[in-house]
């Protein structure tokens, strides 16, 4: 049984519920990337991922790193190796140019994970550090599945069903 005391639970004015959306949405990057490096890519299914380059956990080569020096969208789809998945981001060899290249990318470098086939993504808003947290900022991470056709107006009530395929 675990307990928790007040002396291990820090003192917060409310919820924190941007940072939890964040570790969750994470989470599922994680799982998703587990399964991957396990079984592969099923069907159709393939990934555009775009990550921030300056993270300083991320690895990347250094000619990678002059050429995209703030941010790389990374295409996982007909060939890579070595994806390899830990609790903090995965590593993968990526093929840039016929030349194979490995990285290292970090969970919380992630700023979109897009799964086109079943128009599925994830974005998150980074800012400067995920643990530093404005009291007074309120937006939620979004969460993002296929655009719709035709835009909501304001104060318009929309059932999920359009949004369906």
């Amino acid at each position: 049984m675990l307990q928790v005391s007040e002396m291990d639970t820090p003192m917060t004015s409310s919820i924190d519920y941007g940072n939890l959306m964040h570790d969750a949405m994470r989470a599922l990057i994680r799982e998703v990337m587990s399964q991957v490096a396990r079984d592969g890519l099923p069907g159709a299914h393939h990934f555009f991922i775009t990550v921030d380059t300056t993270h300083p956990e991320m690895e990347m080569a250094d000619w990678l790193r002059d050429r995209y020096p703030s941010e790389i969208t990374l295409v996982i789809q007909n060939w890579f190796d070595n994806l390899q998945v830990d609790e903090n981001g995965f590593a993968i060899t990526l093929n840039f140019g016929n030349s194979p290249e490995p990285l290292y990318i970090p969970l919380d470098a992630i700023s979109t994970f897009v799964d086109p086939s079943v128009e599925f993504g994830l974005r998150f808003e980074l800012t400067a550090s995920d643990d530093d947290v404005d009291e007074d900022d309120d937006e939620a991470p979004m969460l993002e599945d296929a655009e719709p056709e035709d835009e909501p107006k304001s104060g318009e009530v929309v059932s999920l069903d359009k949004f369906r395929k």
